[in-house]
């Protein structure tokens, strides 16, 4: 709780400080915009490539599948390891495991900046989500410790879950920016500068955090980490793989039964284990496992439909990174509006009340982009992301509230691992689902459109499995009729594409929105006392 006391002497100066902490709460803002700076860091790094995919694949000849790699490992890793993650961040303390976290993701991203070949891109994303699955954990802990009020926790998580959107969703502006007067190197760079600035300010003004000693810290989950690592990875490749080896091929159909088993040994291993790195009774929570499961298909539809519409702005609408970039705005202001309002929609009606008018309100949006065509424009692109924004914001700041207020004091950095791991498995199956059923769409269709457009002056290496930023710039190099065709055959086969994937992302939402409705409390508000434990 907080208390009035006076500092310093005289009434003038007297501020509210939270007994728990001995900081003002002027100082304890200060240490969660750091923390946010942090996550906003975390956020840009999911998105910041989109944008930059014309001129990596040009610069380093990488495939569409080559491309969803580099998209995805920093997600996949992110995803895979946060788990695991948060009890290392009680065994090094909240700050120490933020800092160290900014570190990895500044050294990978200067490796990432230098390479010459599409995988060792990957191997470089993949080390910045290492980085990023060690700092995302610290960054709820410490605004939760920072925040034992319910109204000032409520405010803080809202503009914890509001900065993670915008980084995500202001990732294509600052990489279009950069691609246009650099190149696509300088999206890895950029990282440096603002990892350096959070180090320096995270040090100044977030308080330690007394890390658990080696006897109070739980013994660390091996098997549960391996399995769970393991069993993402091959799901995602199988259906990353799945577009060109086939969907029923017996090399795909294996793949998928592999990542089934692994996932199922590790809810065995986490159901027997003495320490395990999931434990299933807190998952088993109405609160936490239905919100934590919420995240998950919300970001599984909103990050791969990201992924899509900046292809769709460049390949279709043919604008370049930087106004591509640009158009994606009204998704981050949209997303800062829902977060506000989901304030007074939780503190009157409660959690379950947000949520569900939040993932309706997508769902709607999706349907809008379902129906978006070639000639549409822009402008139902811009309220798709307005609506979608709103809509993600409404249910993303509740749905976090929600697990953390659900999860005891000692439990904190578990339920913040749960809520951030939830959220990047379902980032990073959503550009792999979204982007497959749009890559198989595509191949297929602008396959029949090949046989009829044939000409002379069409290269004979140019085939449908090329994506739709490819074929656009060869249809530059034609006679003007072949030009058309080419163009606008590209353009129908990409919006049927992007019409299946809008279509089975409205699906989950809805799917999410029933699953809400029957199995998150009704009543389920802030808690009155305060769940998370003090800093030190």
């Amino acid at each position: 709780m907080a208390e009035l006391v006076t500092v310093g002497g005289g009434p003038r100066r007297a501020r509210w400080v939270a007994a728990e902490t001995g900081l003002s709460v002027r100082r304890r803002w200060a240490a969660a915009l750091t923390v946010c700076l942090g996550l906003f860091l975390l956020g840009l790094d999911l998105t910041v490539l989109n944008v930059a995919v014309p001129d990596l694949r040009n610069d380093l000849d990488a495939s569409m599948r080559e491309t969803q790699w580099i998209v995805d490992a920093y997600v996949l890793a992110l995803g895979g390891l946060v788990l695991t993650s948060g009890g290392l961040t009680d065994r090094l303390g909240r700050r120490r495991a933020f800092v160290a976290g900014l570190v990895v993701c500044a050294l990978s991203s200067a490796a990432g900046g230098l390479v010459h070949s599409p995988w060792q891109v990957v191997t470089a994303r993949g080390a910045m989500g290492v980085g990023a699955a060690l700092l995302m954990p610290a960054t709820l802990c410490i605004i939760t410790g920072l925040f034992p009020e319910p109204a000032l926790r409520r405010r803080a998580i809202a503009v914890w879950a509001a900065v993670g959107g915008l980084g995500g969703t202001c990732g294509p502006v600052i990489g279009g920016w950069l691609v246009e007067r650099t190149s696509w190197r300088a999206a890895f760079w950029i990282n440096i500068p603002i990892a350096a600035l959070t180090v320096v300010l995270a040090l100044t003004l977030v308080p330690a955090h007394r890390p658990l000693s080696s006897r109070a810290a739980p013994r660390f989950d091996v098997p549960g980490a391996v399995l769970s690592a393991s069993g993402l990875l091959v799901l995602v490749w199988a259906v990353i793989e799945s577009p060109a080896r086939g969907w029923t091929e017996p090399l795909t159909l294996c793949a998928y039964g592999v990542a089934a088993l692994l996932l199922a040994g590790f809810l065995v291993v986490e159901h027997r284990g003495a320490c395990p790195v999931l434990p299933l009774p807190l998952v088993r929570d109405a609160r936490v496992g239905t919100a934590a499961l919420v995240l998950a298909m919300m970001s599984f539809a909103l990050f791969g439909a990201l992924f899509v519409v900046t292809l769709y702005l460049q390949g279709v609408l043919e604008y370049t990174p930087w106004q591509a970039g640009l158009r994606v705005l009204p998704l981050p202001a949209g997303l800062m509006v829902g977060a506000a309002v989901s304030l007074g929609v939780t503190a009157r009606w409660g959690e379950r009340s947000s949520v569900l008018l939040g993932l309706v309100t997508v769902a709607g949006a999706f349907g809008l982009l379902a129906h978006t065509s070639a000639g549409s424009g822009y402008g139902p692109l811009a309220v798709f992301l307005v609506l979608g924004g709103v809509g993600a914001g409404l249910t993303a700041a509740a749905s976090t509230a929600c697990v953390m207020n659900a999860v005891p004091a000692a439990q904190a950095g578990l339920g913040s691992s749960v809520n951030d791991a939830t959220r990047q498995v379902g980032a990073a199956l959503g550009v792999a689902v979204q982007g497959s059923l749009l890559s198989s769409t595509y191949t297929g269709r602008l396959d029949d459109a090949f046989t009829h457009i044939r000409t002379p002056a069409l290269p004979h290496g140019v085939n449908a499995s090329d994506n739709v930023l490819s074929t656009v710039a060869i249809a530059h190099r034609l006679p003007p009729e072949a030009r058309e065709r080419l163009r606008a055959a590209a353009a129908d086969a990409f919006v049927h594409g992007m019409e299946r994937a809008a279509l089975a992302a409205a699906v989950v939402v809805l799917a999410a929105a029933v699953i809400t409705l029957r199995r998150l409390p009704a009543g389920a508000r802030v808690d009155p006392a305060p769940s998370g434990p003090p800093v030190k």
